[in-house]
């Protein structure tokens, strides 16, 4: 194997070389290239599993518009990225961009003006209107083969703009390890986990209710829904009895009647425990009723007693499944009613009533019903307004129908105990950070009410790998699909035909037909962890990578992505894919409510690294606990600028003192070269950050480890610095001065390796001053180097000399003069073990508070400075 060197300091010496006047202007720009140019951050195949920290970076959809949320989250996972690779570990970090799927067509329609459409001819000279027509009807139609075409011309510009976004951030991603989820690699390992899924019984065909968006015609899955609240109204209606009152139901969609199937109440429910088990007749369409019992009926809701039909809701989906009700839809994929008079409708009235409803919108179909029944008398009252839930797909615009269609579903546990447990198990099994994330999982698991629905009628996205034997009379025979060899991958039925068939078998009887849909596309970013790592293509690799070390992603897409991931890898790798996973939470406006567009509050992130620079960006992101929800803080972002300037200006002034590489206790310096108590002091607070800060790391809590390092990091400037000034210029001797210097060098060697996975630029910068090679390939710090000198250090002197060291500017800044003015005299009183701190230190007190004389008293209250006689303003300083 290979010599691995990572995570160690790059070795030679090298000129200490320090600019006139550093800046963070411009570091984005040389280190990004630097970094690019010289690998800094390429995975080394030459390792072995135990070396390698492999993560599962989330692909954003490159169709999708660039926001804050994309700074805040990748620079969380960039930061734990960063810090692993300092400790050693030889870091899988690849990027993905998931731009198959609904996102990527849309964008393609509205910004060429063009619609998909399968019947049209391929043109291999076809170019888009020079401007999109304003209005969507007036879009081009153009064939499948040249809209996929337009879809992988736009989706690679889209994706540069990221990767530009992203490299100026500085994530630190191998950029030779990318992939794209419409790629041939990735569309080979979707097919082969889909054949595999087939072959194990675990993938399977059925012509079922399918929730379906009438936009953009084609089915949705459980986890695509979103609820939304939306303006409606219940209206009563009389179904009428051969004997007796007629029953009364209200329903907020009386378009629907046509369609109905039953009428259903409580078991429990008095009022209509006489009527199970008779008939009832449909308003308008005159169809004979059964009055069902089932437990979902809600007593207190409207009239106690509801109509179903196929289908209203998905409750109207469990009745009709349980109850074994006959399908009467009325509602098509382009939601409108049907055009024909279904069969169960006859007579001249519901006929001649029907018709009246045929191709009309929901909408307007509701309307017409509602006239309808004012008309015939069977709408009792007017409608009562109400709001209510309503499903929507996330991405639509319409309330979702129920349709019956022919879909491809995955095993997932919604109607397999055993399987829905081993899922709980799997995710129980998994690492979370936080770990109250894991709620989330196992509410949507237990929650499941249907398998997978992994088909869409779309255009672009990865292929369903199947054909269709057609029969004698040219109908498919769904049941005997014929599937491809794993040589042929990857593959597209619609253009290519059947194995052991030629092109002119195509639809007709005795041929073949290839299934027309393709793969949500969580179906596919489902399999990034098997598309990264190698499965089934190269296992050299696979084996090095997988499972994987971290799934770091949004806690929105927990039951998509995190979910079927999980799924997939159960059934492919019986495993887990990863160990771990990191949580975030959602940027928010400074009002702390999500942005959106349709609000006009989304921060673009160009305009905010212009504004303040990456660093100061990353230290804000960094900031952020795992899994909370955080507002976009411009004040935030402030002080990490200010942050990252200080550490440069700060950097200056220690190698000003001419301290070197070999400076640093442990390389080459010994630890008793440190013999003042105030450096003894600062470097035993320094171990104690280190310490604390590595384990804030190793569990994930990064912004624990910022704020200890930024903490200590102020008090080196602000109190330390202060204070060994005149020593580190040699006024006290050179034994003293070289105590100072081990000191500012080891802690400036430590706090920029601390602050490298936050600040990576400022901190690389200042590095290239002073050291060989790139801090970020350098060692993750360790006090070993200086255990000698905090052996019986009192971390507590630097503390308590700081303390005093205010209360003397203090009492110079209510005085109103310079702070360099003299203190002639001064009384500091505290409790015995802080007297004794401040006598290890009072010569750095008196050098940096420019004191004459300092009076120590023993009292039993806190630190205070009092009495203090300050030269005449006019009296230059000593």
């Amino acid at each position: 194997m290979a010599d691995n060197t990572q995570g160690t300091d790059t070795p030679g010496p090298t000129t200490v070389t320090v600019p006139d006047k550093p800046a963070l202007e411009g570091l984005e720009a040389k280190f990004s290239a630097r970094w690019r140019e010289e690998a800094t951050f390429r995975f080394d195949r030459d390792t072995e599993r135990a070396q390698v920290y492999s993560i599962d970076t989330p692909p954003p959809t490159a169709s999708g518009s660039l926001h804050v949320g994309h700074m805040f989250s990748y620079t969380q996972t960039d930061v734990v990225a960063r810090y692993q690779r300092m400790t050693g570990k030889n870091v899988f970090y690849p990027m993905g961009w998931d731009d198959n799927g609904l996102p990527t067509e849309r964008r393609v329609q509205n910004y060429f003006g063009v619609r998909c459409d399968p019947a049209v001819p391929y043109d291999p000279d076809y170019q888009p209107p020079a401007k999109p027509a304003r209005n969507e009807r007036d879009f081009e139609q153009v064939s499948r083969k040249n809209f996929i075409e337009l879809c992988e011309r736009l989706a690679v510009d889209d994706e540069k703009v990221f990767e530009d976004l992203f490299t100026r951030l500085g994530l630190s991603v191998d950029w030779d390890l990318t992939y794209r989820t419409i790629d041939d690699h990735s569309r080979r390992v979707s097919q082969k986990a889909f054949l595999a899924n087939l072959a194990a019984g675990d993938a399977y065909l059925a012509d079922a209710p399918t929730l379906w968006d009438v936009t953009f015609r084609t089915a949705v899955a459980q986890a695509e829904l979103e609820d939304r609240e939306r303006p409606g109204a219940y209206h009563r209606v009389a179904f009428s009895r051969a004997e007796g009152e007629p029953v009364h139901i209200e329903t907020t969609r009386p378009e629907l009647l046509p369609a109905c199937v039953a009428l259903v109440a409580h078991p429990d429910d008095e009022r209509y425990q006489p009527l199970f088990g008779s008939t009832v007749v449909s308003p308008l369409f005159g169809v004979e009723l059964p009055v069902l019992a089932h437990h979902l009926a809600q007593p207190d809701k409207g009239s106690g007693i509801a109509m179903i039909c196929t289908f209203g809701d998905l409750t109207d989906v469990t009745w009709w499944r349980e109850l074994e009700l006959p399908t009467r839809p009325v509602v098509g994929r382009d939601g409108r009613i049907l055009a024909e008079t279904p069969e169960w409708i006859r007579g001249e009235g519901p006929e001649a009533a029907y018709a009246e409803l045929a191709g009309k919108t929901v909408f307007s179909a509701k309307e017409k019903v509602v006239e309808l029944l004012r008309e015939s008398g069977d709408l009792e009252g007017e409608p009562k307004p109400v709001v209510h839930t309503v499903n929507f797909y996330e991405k639509g615009d319409k309330p979702l129908e129920v349709v019956t269609s022919r879909q491809w579903y995955i095993r997932n546990g919604g109607r397999d105990a055993a399987r829905r447990e081993r899922m709980l198990a799997r995710g129980a099994e998994l690492t979370w950070h936080p770990t109250f994330m894991k709620a989330r999982y196992d509410d949507w698991v237990a929650g499941l009410n249907g398998d997978w629905l992994v088909s869409r009628q779309r255009f672009f996205g990865v292929p369903i790998p199947v054909w269709y034997p057609l029969d004698a009379h040219g109908e498919p025979v769904y049941d005997s699909p014929i599937v491809p060899s794993e040589e042929q991958l990857p593959v597209d039925p619609a253009a290519e035909p059947a194995p052991g068939h030629d092109e002119s078998q195509r639809d007709v009887p005795g041929g073949f037909t290839g299934d027309p849909d393709v793969f949500d596309t969580w179906a596919t970013s489902s399999l990034s962890p098997q598309i990264v790592t190698g499965w089934s293509h190269d296992p050299d690799l696979h084996a090095k990578t997988y499972p994987m070390d971290l799934r770091p992603q949004a806690h929105e897409i927990i039951r998509t992505w995190l979910f079927s991931s999980v799924v997939r890898a159960d059934a492919i790798t019986d495993s887990l894919p990863w160990t771990d996973a990191t949580i975030s939470g959602w940027v928010l406006d400074p009002d702390r409510k999500k942005m959106s567009k349709s609000k006009g509050n989304v921060v673009v992130p160009t305009d905010t690294l212009d504004k303040f620079g990456s660093d100061a960006v990353r230290y804000w992101a960094a900031s952020a606990r795992l899994g909370a929800d955080t507002a976009f803080d411009e004040g935030q972002i402030k002080i990490g600028r200010r942050l990252a300037i200080k550490l440069i200006n700060a950097s200056k002034f220690v190698l000003a003192q001419g301290v070197h590489e070999g400076s640093v206790l442990g390389a080459g310096v010994a630890a008793d070269v440190v013999t003042e108590p105030l450096d003894r002091a600062l470097l035993a607070q320094l171990a104690t950050v280190v310490e604390r800060a590595t384990q804030a790391f190793a569990d994930y809590e990064y912004a624990r480890a910022l704020q200890l390092t930024e903490q200590f990091f102020w008090t080196f400037t602000d109190d330390y610095v202060e204070l060994v000034k005149d020593r580190a210029y040699g006024a006290r001797g050179e034994a003293a001065q070289a105590s100072v210097h081990a000191a500012l060098a080891t802690t400036l060697d430590a706090l920029l390796r601390l602050f490298a996975p936050v600040l990576p630029f400022a901190t690389d910068e200042v590095w290239s001053w002073w050291r060989a090679g790139s801090v970020h390939r350098a060692a993750w710090p360790s006090p070993e180097g200086f255990a000698g000198a905090v052996a019986d250090a009192d971390p507590e002197i630097l503390t308590t000399v700081g303390e005093a060291l205010s209360g003397l500017r203090k009492a110079k800044s209510e005085a109103k003069v310079k702070q360099r003015t003299e203190v002639r005299s001064a009384t500091i009183a505290a409790a015995a073990g802080e007297v004794a701190r401040l006598e290890a230190g009072l010569g750095d007190l008196k050098a940096a508070g420019n004191a004459a004389e300092l009076m120590l008293v023993a009292g039993d209250e806190g630190l205070s400075v009092r009495d203090v006689e300050l030269a005449p303003a006019d009296q230059p300083a000593r």
